[in-house]
């Protein structure tokens, strides 16, 4: 696919901040900021790329930006207005977050995540990287009126099929989730999610989060479990209709996939009998290997495992898992690769964390142990200073920049496929010839 030409502002773009009615203004006599781990620092024009269509614009109540006076050459709190900060489109990885301090009265941010944004030129700037040319969730590839008319056709093919209803009343048209909605434009990559349950109690869970800590999930939790003849409807007719296709159990609407092995042995072992088209993915949190190895017999031939860090340390407080370790990421990734599987991790960016020296290492290590295909390079979707508060983390070392990470990562795994989506066989394969 080809690559858009990256746009950099001729300067460093001004700092934009918001009224109490969320009008948003820039201010000349500021440079925009960003935000590394705990550092609010200074940014330069090839850290910045236009806006991605697609991406959002958030004020942030009883939080204050900071910018760099051009004045007084120094970086100052401003004192006038909310801070403003962007929501990147996908396919875009963060390199900066926005920079602001709290007030004593901020509430906890919503789950997105807070990038750079500033203002120069009539248009707006963010500090990302496009890190995948795949354009299955560009906006300007999606229309109302196809997915309401895929959706109308899906249904009359399939009226009892609950997996169908709940893709299309709540995940296409409630949420406007892009994977659903290109499941009833029939193309791409179909979701199929499966498990009510989970074994994990993610901070940062977009489907389900206690009231203590006083955030909203942005999804409701699937309410019922999948039979196997539900799935197999959906996964046949997505694999044997459409080009290239991929089907993927493990998506944000649900708990862990592998909570229903049994289920999923079944169904891939009846999808595969039917259909040999196409890649079956799971989304998973890695927890149970011995069940991965199952499902891989059965004819899964890909997996994707998320993770906020490398580092054990740094992964236990946030994922909070209940009746599994670390070591059993690695031990399913490796699986995978065993059973000539594609495997990738789907990596939470927090620039100034993901980046840092022992983050560096560790992820290094973890390549070498699991010999993974691919890292995901997602946004971490979570209040900066609410994660770093709740899972305890310290002192960060040495971080070396976002971009700096990737190339020398790059440099270091050659072979190592970057992106943000689940490839399809002919990415995967493009990738494996290269």
């Amino acid at each position: 696919m080809k690559k858009n030409r990256v746009k950099h502002p001729s300067r460093v773009p001004f700092m934009l901040y918001a009224d109490e009615a969320g009008n948003i203004m820039e201010d000349t006599r500021y440079e925009v900021m960003g935000r590394t781990g705990r550092e609010m620092v200074r940014l330069t024009p090839t850290d910045f790329m236009s806006l991605p269509e697609g991406s959002e614009i958030f004020f942030l109540v009883n939080r204050n930006p900071w910018g760099y006076s051009l004045q007084h050459q120094r970086a100052q709190i401003y004192p006038e207005g909310f801070a403003v900060s962007a929501f990147i489109a996908p396919a875009h990885t963060q390199t900066y977050l926005s920079a602001y301090a709290n007030d004593q009265d901020a509430p906890v941010l919503p789950l997105y995540a807070y990038t750079a944004v500033g203002w120069l030129d009539d248009e707006f700037y963010t500090t990302a990287v496009r890190v995948d040319a795949d354009i299955r969730q560009d906006v300007k590839e999606f229309d109302l009126p196809d997915i309401e008319a895929g959706i109308a056709r899906v249904q009359a093919k399939y009226p009892e099929n609950r997996l169908v209803n709940h893709l299309a009343n709540q995940c296409a048209m409630s949420y406007h989730c892009r994977a659903a909605q290109n499941y009833f434009l029939n193309r791409w990559e179909c979701p199929i999610p499966s498990s009510p349950a989970c074994n994990s109690a993610c901070l940062g869970c977009i489907s389900l989060q206690p009231e203590e800590h006083q955030i909203h999930s942005s999804h409701f939790r699937l309410q019922f479990k999948p039979d196997v003849k539900e799935i197999v409807e959906v996964a046949v007719d997505h694999l044997e209709t459409v080009d290239d296709p991929i089907i993927s159990f493990g998506q944000g609407c649900e708990g862990e996939p592998l909570l229903v092995a049994d289920v999923l042995e079944e169904a891939i072992r009846e999808i595969r009998c039917r259909t040999k088209r196409g890649i079956i993915n799971i989304n998973t949190n890695g927890s149970r290997p011995q069940d991965v190895e199952r499902l891989c017999k059965a004819g899964l031939k890909s997996i994707r495992v998320s993770m906020n860090s490398a580092q054990e340390e740094w992964y236990n407080p946030y994922y909070l898992p209940r009746n599994y370790s670390f070591g059993a990421l690695k031990e399913s990734l490796k699986l995978v690769r065993q059973y000539g599987g594609w495997a990738s991790i789907n990596y939470f960016v927090y620039p100034g964390l993901t980046d840092s020296l022992a983050e560096y290492q560790a992820l290094a290590q973890f390549i070498r142990d699991t010999n993974i295909n691919m890292i995901q390079w997602r946004n971490f979707n979570i209040d900066p200073d609410w994660y770093l508060e709740k899972a305890k983390i310290g002192a960060i070392n040495q971080p070396m920049g976002v971009r700096n990470l990737l190339d020398t990562l790059k440099t270091s795994f050659p072979h190592l496929a970057y992106g943000y989506f689940n490839p399809s066989a002919k990415t995967q394969e493009a990738h494996l010839l290269v």
